[in-house]
């Protein structure tokens, strides 16, 4: 076995290959760049060697640096984790070249999958079934939607290159067909170098299931079942889970040989993944393969009892596959949930900074539950890299175990600093859908209004503990002194804000160290008993309830779980006669922090109400900023390529009004 290997990686992969190798005496090596000098993979390894600066372009995917660090560290082999130079043909051969081994298939094998077009044409040989489309090398637009016309819309454009939604567009009619191929490309040469495309037909109400398989340099090789994936926004996962529900052993057999066929075509070593549609009446096809370990692999693990990452050094080393086919069972039912930063109720634009609080359930040290993260509290979420903060995984006997479970983990963590799409991934999991197992990769837009964010049920009650929360643990501070009472007697007035909502109330401390909160009317008994600085029970009305609450000491922020929601307020100064009137800029604000891809407009030009005026990227995902009124542009301030701030003004838009502006026109 390798005696020392280096994680070409970061983040919440890096640290799960690390446990691994500790557990099979391994010494680990970590990268890192200027803003993960103190992450956790680097805390976790034996060594880590320095990079650069934080951009990925110049650290983590610059190959020569990181077999330099793997030859000036003595390691013998290199793992890539998943994402970066994984699935870089390029970086294997290096690897090899320089006798480092790739933990990993052959880079041959890679380019055999890295381009989709190829792939498709080799999994057609090989009897693997796929979905009408064109696949060629031509890419003239023309060309492009003649193809897409010929197969029949809708039609999907997808990066050649790429994975994970990125560069993939779904186009309804002809007519928006130029303007998605020009998006979907963009997006494909900046995430990968390549802004080749292919066209499928989109197959409607579809299925994503993949098949994991595993091979070794003998030429056996198994699947290890399969996942469903269909749960997607924008082509990315959001709640995996295995098996799939509704797949039959027959059907698991097809898709398990087919997947296998694939892997055997291309002479594969490893972990890989080869992903299909399956469609309604149980017809499946080929989407692309995977050449590495993938986010979702945890649920394989937890239904089959075994340690991928272990199989792949293994592998790696030299070591047949441990099992056969014949001795691969299912036990059980496994969901997994990607917890992100961002903020599904403003669009799900990425929330980046600093994390001041994270707290993962309790349970997560039961054999039933897993959570996979890279991040411990004051760390940070960066404009540079994927938004996830961890995955969370249950187990249970069956999938209605599994579910329960699952809701139970995400309820009992909490996550203060970024936004998360924890509260969005529980309305996913209580959709009644959902609970059974309708499932496609449409469901999210198909129950969006299930999705949507409701008036929280808690608010009065949110709004009493709150208060009695902070009149009596307040920090003594030259806006709000210990003790503070605005009367000078036991009873006064606060006023909490909810977004752009005051609510006023009135709180009497009572003698025996109760409260009495109110805004309309009697109000709620309040009475607290300390627990952590963070988790404590409150008497209700009598009624006992588990709370918790984290205070930001920076914005006087007050972060607020309870019954299963969260609510973040803020506390209202006393006004001594200062004023802010905030800034009246008009025009268009970044509404996070990211880079520039494209100006559309020049100063002067006359602009109409949804106009796309700028895109951006974050988190290597595009986003497109629209006018919001008709109007002139009067500046434009940053240009392509330009890094940007959050609530940086983009551009000034003066407002025209519309009959102004369409005499102008004329």
């Amino acid at each position: 076995m390798f005696s020392k290997i280096l994680i070409a990686n970061r983040g919440e992969i890096a640290c799960r290959v690390i446990r691994t190798a500790k557990t099979l005496g391994i010494r680990t090596v970590a990268v890192y760049s200027d803003i993960d000098a103190n992450a956790q993979h680097v805390l976790l390894a034996d060594e880590a060697v320095y990079l650069g600066p934080s951009a990925a372009k110049d650290s983590y995917l610059v190959i020569e640096k990181v077999i330099q660090a793997a030859k000036d560290t003595h390691a013998e082999a290199i793992h890539p984790g998943y994402g970066f130079l994984s699935e870089n043909a390029e970086f294997a051969d290096e690897c090899e070249s320089v006798g480092l081994k790739f933990i990993g298939p052959s880079g041959n094998a890679i380019s055999a999958m890295g381009s989709k077009s190829k792939a498709k044409l080799l999994m057609d040989e090989a009897g693997v079934p796929l979905v009408p489309g064109y696949h060629g090398d031509i890419q003239d637009p023309a060309v492009l939607k003649q193809h897409a016309t010929d197969i029949g819309f809708p039609v999907l454009i997808k990066a050649s290159a790429g994975g994970g939604g990125k560069g993939m567009r779904a186009v309804n009619t002809a007519d928006e067909f130029i303007d998605a191929l020009a998006s979907a490309q963009r997006e494909a040469l900046n995430g990968f170098g390549d802004d080749h495309v292919l066209l499928e037909r989109y197959v409607l109400q579809p299925r994503h299931v993949e098949i994991q398989v595993f091979c070794d340099q003998f030429g056996q090789g198994v699947y290890l079942f399969e996942r469903d994936c269909s749960i997607q926004r924008r082509h990315q996962k959001v709640v995996e889970e295995a098996p799939a529900p509704g797949v039959t052993p027959e059907l698991r057999r097809q898709m398990g040989e087919a997947a296998l066929r694939a892997a055997h075509a291309i002479g594969y070593e490893g972990a890989g993944t080869v992903e299909f549609l399956l469609d309604q009446s149980g017809a499946f096809y080929f989407m692309e393969m995977n050449t590495r370990l993938q986010v979702e692999h945890p649920v394989t693990e937890m239904i089959s009892g075994i340690d991928l990452v272990d199989w792949q050094l293994r592998v790696a080393d030299g070591e047949q596959i441990p099992l056969s086919q014949e001795q691969l069972e299912i036990n059980g039912h496994a969901i997994e949930v990607r917890l992100y930063a961002e903020d599904p109720d403003n669009g799900f634009l990425p929330s980046v900074g600093q994390i001041e609080h994270i707290q993962f359930p309790r349970q997560a040290h039961v054999t039933w539950a897993r959570v996979d993260s890279g991040v411990v509290s004051g760390d940070a979420v960066s404009v540079y890299y994927d938004p996830m903060i961890a995955k969370i995984i249950a187990w249970g006997k069956d999938r209605n175990q599994a579910l329960s479970r699952i809701k139970t983990l995400l309820q009992n963590t909490y996550v203060v600093g970024p936004e998360t799409n924890r509260d969005y991934l529980l309305r996913i999991l209580s959709v009644p859908a959902f609970a059974k197992a309708e499932l496609t990769t449409h469901f999210i837009e198909d129950h969006q209004s299930e999705l949507a964010g409701e008036p929280p049920r808690s608010l009065d009650l949110a709004l009493s503990v709150v208060a009695a929360w902070w009149v009596e643990s307040r920090p003594s501070t030259s806006i709000f002194p210990a003790g503070w009472r605005m009367n000078a007697s036991s009873t006064e007035e606060l006023t909490l804000k909810l977004g752009e909502a005051n609510y006023p109330l009135q709180l009497t401390a009572n003698k025996d160290g109760s409260y009495q909160v109110a805004r309309v009317g009697k109000g709620h008994h309040i009475v607290f008993e300390k627990g952590s600085a963070f988790d404590h029970f409150v008497l209700v009305d009598g009624r006992k309830l588990p709370v918790h609450i984290y205070l930001n000491h920076d914005n006087y922020q007050l972060v607020l779980f309870l019954e299963e929601q969260r609510f973040v307020f803020e506390v209202a100064q006393p006004d001594v006669g200062l004023h802010d009137h905030g800034d009246d800029h008009h025009g268009v604000i970044a509404p996070m922090h990211g880079n520039v891809v494209s100006v559309l407009i020049e100063k002067g030009e006359l602009v109409s109400k949804g106009q796309a005026l700028v895109v951006m990227e974050a988190m290597k995902m595009e986003h497109t900023l629209t006018a919001p009124y008709d109007g002139v542009v009067d500046e434009v301030h940053y240009a392509n390529s330009d890094q940007v701030e959050e609530g940086s003004a983009l551009l000034d838009l003066t407002e025209i009004p519309v009959n102004d502006s369409e005499s102008q026109v004329a």
